[in-house]
């Protein structure tokens, strides 16, 4: 069954945006960064990028569960990267 509208994925300090209208996460970088400043994420329909108190890999991963795929770098949250023995 197809959802009606995207998941909404948060950027923090209560913004959220839909996960299908994302078209680029841009880390910040030295004088930019800062007062939890990380990543601007521009958003279709959305002149000016919004600025995220998240990590750019932390959005990269919401959007790919969001909208169905693989996360970067395998698992979410790397749970399995020393190989160890799942408890549950």
């Amino acid at each position: 069954m197809a959802r009606a509208t995207a998941p909404m994925i948060p950027l923090g300090y209560g913004k959220f945006v839909r996960a299908d209208r994302v078209y680029a996460l841009v880390p910040l970088e030295g004088a930019d960064r800062g007062d939890r400043r990380r990543t601007l994420v521009h958003v279709e329909g959305i002149e000016a990028p919004l600025v995220a108190s998240r990590s750019e890999r932390a959005l990269a991963e919401d959007l790919a569960v969001a909208l169905g795929h693989e996360p970067p770098g395998g698992q979410r949250g790397d749970s399995n990267r020393f190989e160890q023995e799942a408890l549950f």
